[in-house]
């Protein structure tokens, strides 16, 4: 097909794609594979019209090929409407602003491709196009994993993909790292998520994003794939209970069925038997007929007749005989009948006690997901107490931080007469002292009393090289009292500044808080849905029951 487009289209045919066309049909393998081999606008325009009949490649590879923005164009404009690609390699092509919109299409036109990778491009650049990609992705309903590592993602093209996974859902893997997307991005990308219930894994290493976040991202699709896996265990236990279901009325229908086809065998043969004997009656009395005319027309001859009713008599005794053996074949096929119905009646307890177990390991489902709320709850409290622990450590670091600084300026107030060593030494000290205080705010969660000493043991330091700077302080006031004045502002700032990423961290606290709110809403949520199909469930069960008690009267 490749050697007669070029023919028609007057294009020369390129030899690197001639000879891997020609080894894929050798080995007869639905991959194409033409990553490191530039292609020229021609070659594009002639693939793309090949691709427009091709139905034997299902992954196709373009990585590394140099492709001009009116190649990539053409290209991907032939994939439109391709029924047979399913993945689709673009690595490394450097795609801009054009192909971010024919990409767009693409998704918005293609209904079989699952598989696209677009790493190592610059879609992340242009905006406009960008949101374009986004408008196809939101209206794609066949793509389940998508690779955007390395495209100059900002937080603004984040947001953009937020807005489009909102409205995916068939999207399961989403491939994000080290782009430039930052916390913002972040944040928008949680909102999203938070709506999405389809991903399931989510990589966004390198994006400078903070720790909390990637820690609720990571949450939010660990949900997803929690609520996947339980859909998917009820949708499998639902379908081996109506499979179960399902054999069940195909062997009562049988068994019906046999029953009814007893029954006419046994109509069938007593209507037989019955034709049987009216004939052999019919016969008994054509012989008496004769025999009474016999004896009408020769009444002389009675001892003949005599004998001859003696012989009637005998016949009529013989089936007298056959009647009544007749009658105990049938009282012994109805005992056969009604040992078949017991059977029957056994096997039916016996799948009925199947199916109200299987009911009660539902019933003990539904109470361990009860369990597992309550849990989340309890560490919703839980983590509500840890954030009111960490104000109230909050306000007492503010008050020891007052407490030394009032005590250090009433020190150095009363110490203006130390060297220029004794300063710098306490520069370094307090420098030291600052690095201590910032690493100990930090770590307020995992080591409160250890900082406390920490703290003692560095004010007994500083009290001891006080002591010592006393001895030693003899000249240099006037450029004390300026340095004094340096020192006095920088703590001040410092304290500003701890002060805001204090405010920082507790901001970060209650949107964590809020997001576990969230999270417990949306588990309730799913947990009410369990309950709503359980108890449809149970309903089916019980309209299933009704309709083996019909079958069974």
């Amino acid at each position: 097909m490749y050697l007669q487009l070029c023919k028609e289209g007057g294009v020369e045919p390129q030899e690197s794609v001639v000879a891997l066309l020609q080894e894929s049909r050798a080995a007869h393998s639905s991959r194409l594979d033409l990553s490191g081999h530039s292609l020229s606008t021609d070659t594009c325009t002639i693939l793309a019209r090949s691709f427009q009949k091709d139905a034997v490649f299902t992954e196709v590879s373009l990585s590394d090929c140099m492709l001009t923005e009116e190649g990539i164009k053409v290209l991907l404009a032939g994939l439109f409407h391709n029924t047979s690609v399913k993945c689709l390699d673009l690595k490394g092509n450097n795609l801009r602003s054009t192909g971010a919109e024919v990409l767009g299409k693409l998704l918005g036109c293609n209904k079989t491709l699952l598989r696209l990778v677009l790493e190592w491009n610059a879609l992340g650049v242009w905006e406009e196009s960008f949101s374009l990609f986004c408008d196809g992705l939101a209206s794609n309903n066949t793509l389940t994993h998508l690779d955007l590592r390395n495209n100059q993602i900002n937080h603004q093209g984040a947001s953009e993909l937020a807005l489009a996974l909102r409205h995916n859902s068939t999207l399961e893997e989403l491939d994000l790292r080290w782009n430039n997307i930052g916390m913002l991005g972040g944040r928008s990308l949680l909102e999203g998520l938070q709506k999405n219930k389809s991903i399931v894994q989510l990589e966004m290493a390198g994006n400078n994003i903070p720790c909390d976040l990637l820690k609720a991202l990571e949450h939010t699709t660990g949900h997803n794939a929690e609520r996947e896996f339980t859909l998917r265990e009820s949708h499998n236990k639902t379908y081996v209970l109506s499979r179960e279901i399902q054999t069940l009325k195909e062997e009562k229908g049988r068994q019906f069925f046999s029953l009814m086809e007893t029954i006419d065998r046994q109509k069938e043969e007593m209507g037989r038997s019955s034709r049987s004997t009216s004939a052999q009656i019919a016969q008994l009395q054509e012989a008496l007929n004769e025999r009474k005319s016999a004896i009408n027309a020769l009444a002389a001859k009675l001892q003949m007749t005599e004998a001859a009713l003696a012989l009637s008599e005998q016949k009529t005794q013989s089936t007298g005989d056959l009647l009544s053996r007749m009658e105990a074949e049938r009282e012994e096929q109805k005992e056969q009948q009604s040992r078949l119905r017991k059977k029957q009646e056994e096997e039916k307890s016996l799948r009925e006690g199947k199916l109200h177990r299987e009911i009660q390991n539902l019933m003990e489902n539904n109470g361990q997901l009860r369990n597992k709320v309550e849990e989340l709850e309890c560490r919703c409290k839980s983590q509500q107490q840890q954030v009111f622990e960490l104000k109230q450590e909050h306000t007492n670091s503010t008050a020891e931080l007052k407490m030394r600084l009032t005590k250090a300026e009433d020190r150095l107030e009363s110490e203006k007469r130390r060297s220029k060593r004794a300063l710098e030494d306490m520069e370094g000290l307090r420098h030291k002292e600052v690095e201590h205080i910032s690493q100990r705010l930090e770590e307020t969660e995992k080591a409160l009393q250890e900082r406390i000493f920490k703290l003692e043991a560095q004010r007994i330091h500083l009290e001891e090289e006080l002591s010592r700077t006393k001895a030693a302080s003899v000249t240099g006031w006037a450029q004390a009292e300026e340095e004094l004045g340096n020192v006095r502002a920088q703590m001040r700032l410092k304290e500003q500044e701890r002060v805001s990423s204090l405010e920082e961290k507790l901001r970060s606290l209650r949107s964590s808080m809020q997001a576990m709110q969230l999270h417990c809403s949306q588990q309730k949520q799913a947990i009410s849905e369990l309950q709503a199909k359980n108890s449809h469930q149970s309903i089916e069960m019980d309209g299933l029951r009704r309709w083996i008690e019909e079958l069974q009267q």
